[in-house]
C-alpha cells in the first residue's frame, strides 16, 4: 500500500453498452499506484428472469487486488441467487423475458446486503482452505438499476452519485473511521481510530476481505472493526429528470467534488455521445489534478442526460483552434 511509480501509467481499460434505455460508459488507469487493484462490473439485463435490471459497481482494492477481482466476479450472483433477494415471490431461477413477478423494494435491501455478507464468508472460507495469507480486501460501490427504482449500494469509500435535473439529487456518503457510528462501532470492537485509520493502519471502516480486522470473538459480521455490511438506499426513477449515474473510487472523490464532477459530466455530455471518451477525459484530468491512486469511473447515463448542444460543439471548436494557434505560436518563439 502506498509504493508509487517512477511515473504514471496512463494506459487505460475502457467498455461501453447499452440496452434498457440506459448507456454506460467506463474508463479505468492504473496511474502511479505500482498495481492495479481495482476492478469493474457492467451487466445489462440480469439473471433469474430480471431481463429488464441492469447492474454496475466499482470495487477498489487494496493490499492485493485478489478480493476486488473476486467480487468483480462473483458478488452479482451472490446478491441476485439468495433467498433473501427472491423473497418478494419471483419465479424461481426462471428466464421469463422480464415477466417474472419482481422482488420487493425491501427484497432487494436484504438481498443485497445478504450477498454482501455471504460473498465476504465465502472469500474467508476459500482464504482459510487454502491456507492462504491473503491480506487484500476492497470497497464496493454499485448502482442496481430496475424498471421503476435505482437502488446505490455502498461499502467503503468509493462513491456514487446522480445527476437529477441540473444538479447533484444524491450521493453515496463514505465509510471512514472517524464517523461517529463507524468510530463507536470500532471502538466496542476493542480497536481505535488514530490518523484517521482503523488501528492506524486501514483508511476505510466498511469493506469486502479485510480478515485480518474481522477476527473479534464473540462479535457478529457487522460488529467488527471492519464491517462487510452495504449501506443501500432506494430512489424512485424520474424518466423527465433523471440525467445520470457516477461511479467511482476515491482516486477520482480525492481531487473532484461531487458538484465538480456532475458539472463536468454534464458540459462533456454536450459535446459527445462517447462515453468512453468522458470517462476518460474524467480520469485524465483526475491525473492532472494530482490524484496518485488508481482510477476507475462508470458513468451510467439515462434517456434524460444531457443531448448534444450546437453552440458546446462550436464553442469547443472554437477554444481547440485557439489553442493550437497559441501553441504553434509558443513553438515559433522557443525556437
Amino acid at each position: 500500500m502506498g509504493a508509487f511509480l517512477d511515473k504514471p501509467k496512463m494506459e487505460k481499460h475502457n467498455a461501453h453498452g447499452e440496452g434498457n434505455g440506459l448507456r454506460y460508459g467506463l474508463s479505468s488507469m492504473q496511474g502511479w499506484r505500482v498495481e492495479m487493484e481495482d476492478a469493474h462490473t457492467a451487466v445489462i439485463g440480469l439473471p433469474h428472469g430480471l431481463n429488464l435490471w441492469s447492474f454496475f459497481a466499482v470495487y477498489d482494492g487494496h493490499a492485493g487486488s485478489q478480493v476486488a477481482r473476486y467480487c468483480c466476479e462473483h458478488l452479482l450472483e451472490h446478491i441476485t441467487s439468495n433467498a433473501d433477494f427472491r423473497g418478494g415471490g419471483m419465479v424461481g431461477g426462471e428466464d421469463t423475458g422480464g415477466s417474472a413477478q419482481e422482488p420487493s423494494v425491501e427484497s432487494v435491501k436484504s438481498g443485497i446486503r445478504t450477498g454482501f455478507l455471504q460473498i465476504d464468508e465465502h472469500m474467508r472460507a476459500i482464504s482459510e482452505r487454502k491456507h492462504s495469507a491473503d491480506r487484500s480486501g476492497s470497497t464496493a460501490v454499485g448502482v442496481m438499476i430496475s424498471p421503476t427504482h435505482v437502488y446505490f449500494i455502498n461499502c467503503g469509500d468509493s462513491r456514487a452519485l446522480l445527476s437529477r435535473g441540473g444538479r447533484v439529487h444524491f450521493f453515496t456518503q463514505d465509510h471512514k473511521p472517524n464517523n461517529p457510528l463507524e468510530k463507536e462501532r470500532i471502538q466496542n470492537a476493542g480497536g481505535s481510530v488514530m490518523i484517521q485509520r482503523v488501528n492506524g493502519s486501514l483508511a476505510v471502516s466498511r469493506a469486502l476481505g479485510d480478515f485480518d480486522y474481522k477476527c473479534v470473538h464473540g462479535k457478529g459480521p457487522t460488529e467488527q472493526l471492519v464491517s462487510p455490511e452495504p449501506e443501500v438506499y432506494e430512489i424512485e426513477r424520474s424518466e423527465a429528470e433523471d440525467e445520470f449515474v457516477v461511479l467511482a473510487c476515491d482516486g477520482i472523490w480525492d481531487v473532484m467534488a461531487n458538484e465538480e464532477l456532475c458539472d463536468f459530466v454534464r458540459s462533456r455530455l454536450e459535446v459527445t455521445e462517447d462515453l468512453e471518451r468522458v470517462c476518460n477525459e474524467i480520469v485524465d484530468t483526475c491525473l492532472y489534478k494530482g490524484s496518485r491512486d488508481n482510477m476507475s469511473v462508470v458513468l451510467v447515463c439515462f434517456p434524460g442526460a444531457p443531448k448534444i448542444s450546437p453552440e458546446a460543439v462550436k464553442r469547443e471548436a472554437e477554444l481547440d483552434k485557439y489553442l493550437q494557434s497559441r501553441a504553434e505560436t509558443s513553438k515559433k518563439t522557443n525556437k
